[in-house]
């Protein structure tokens, strides 16, 4: 068994070699992900969210740049779910009318006389809290109903969140992954709509969908990233819960730069680390965690991979890493206590995990030779995605303000797993 305090990484030298078939990205490729982003920026509340540039930071670790993209800005909801959860209701409502979604937009969705024609809908879905929040903000922006289970262990808080958007939601006795097969369930039996961030054999529209509005966050960035006359980041660390968010944004850097792409790491907490645990395998096909999913990282909580995402994630990734809460907890508290003129950065426990790794990797203590393969060094420039701000205001204040689930540097850390 190993320590809790171990992490664990997964080189994937597969992911550079172009000899065999790998998935195809061009459902999340430029043109569809301008798409996506042009209904975005027809909802009155979208702005771009800020790309923090940590200066003083990067210096610290020893690196040219470190940027962080800040999703606390999103929508009003302090988290980027909204993207995929509205992007995907404005598709199905659309599509349901044989409309190009193209060719409208939240006004139009949200008029008396589209809502005539499409009549009354109920979206349901399962989440921690994000997600479910964008959906059921996304639902009463365009007038419809929504239904949000949320699995055991879920913050108050983030349950209060929900019902202010004016959905139907409560705490459930099972896991994410029994609370998603539950609303399924439900949704065939009342027909009602199922906007889920995975996918399974027979479920994969929605969440295709949900993916290219996940990609506003990397086109936002890298237009800003060019604006300081930078043509791309050297390296991005992206989180994974069921992979969707991660294979959103890889996709898209693949289909855009191709070999010339960011090298890409993938951060997962340990008791939910179903990416990790299915590239380890080495068979290439998804594998399930079986456990309660207990993890502060509760964004990441995720036992089964979303099967769409799962195939960018292995043909693409460079490396896998899975890890403690503690790391988690380093990177908010990095982010709150800048350094000098750095920006403050206000992040979750799911937004801060690939922080909380940099600093570790940079640290050149056990995880060197990991570094090594990542070709980490001066000349790095490293983008980050903080996806959440302080969701849960309770937890928050306990690990930046309280010192809770402390890393503790010189444990036995670094440990290599072997296919």
């Amino acid at each position: 068994m190993k320590d809790l305090n171990d992490i664990l990484w997964l080189d994937n030298p597969k992911a550079r070699n172009n000899s065999g078939k790998k998935s195809a990205t061009n459902f999340i490729s430029e043109n569809v992900v301008e798409e996506a982003r042009n209904f975005h920026k027809s909802f009155p509340q979208y702005t771009v969210t800020p790309l923090q540039t940590l200066e003083n930071l990067a210096q610290k670790l020893n690196v040219s740049k470190v940027w962080v993209k800040d999703e606390s800005f999103r929508f009003g909801l302090n988290a980027f779910k909204v993207l995929g959860g509205a992007y995907a209701i404005g598709k199905y409502l659309s599509d349901k009318i044989g409309i190009n979604l193209s060719q409208v937009s939240f006004d139009i969705l949200k008029s008396q006389d589209f809502k005539e024609k499409i009549g009354d809908i109920t979206f349901i879905t399962a989440t921690d809290g994000n997600h479910g929040r964008g959906v059921a903000w996304a639902a009463k922006q365009l007038g419809q109903k929504a239904v949000v289970y949320m699995p055991k262990g879920s913050a108050q808080s983030r349950l209060e969140n929900i019902r202010a958007e004016g959905a139907e939601a409560s705490i459930q006795d099972m896991n994410y992954d029994d609370a998603v097969r539950l609303a399924n369930k439900h949704a065939e039996e009342y027909g009602w709509v199922i906007v889920q961030d995975t996918a399974w054999e027979g479920y994969e529209d929605i969440p295709t969908w949900i993916m290219q509005g996940y990609g506003t966050i990397i086109a936002e960035a890298i237009e800003q990233i060019n604006a300081q006359g930078i043509d791309k980041p050297t390296h991005v660390f992206l989180q994974a819960g069921v992979g969707s968010f991660a294979g959103s944004l890889l996709g898209y850097l693949v289909s855009r730069f191709g070999e010339k792409r960011p090298i890409i790491a993938i951060v997962e907490p340990h008791e939910a680390a179903c990416i990790y645990k299915s590239a380890l395998a080495g068979d290439g096909k998804p594998h399930a965690v079986a456990s309660d999913l207990k993890t502060i990282m509760a964004g990441l909580a995720c036992g089964e991979p979303n099967t769409i995402s799962w195939e960018i994630l292995r043909d693409y990734a460079d490396m896998f890493f899975s890890c403690p809460d503690s790391v988690a907890a380093r990177g908010m508290r990095i982010l709150a206590s800048p350094i000098a003129d750095d920006p403050g950065v206000i992040s979750g426990e799911s937004g801060a995990v690939g922080l909380g790794l940099l600093s570790i990797l940079s640290d050149n203590g056990n995880l060197k030779e990991a570094a090594e393969k990542l070709q980490i060094d001066k000349d790095s420039k490293i983008l980050l995605i903080s996806t959440e701000g302080d969701t849960d205001p309770v937890r928050y204040q306990e690990i930046v303000s309280d010192g809770a689930y402390p890393y503790v540097s010189d444990a036995p850390t670094g440990s290599r797993a072997h296919a």
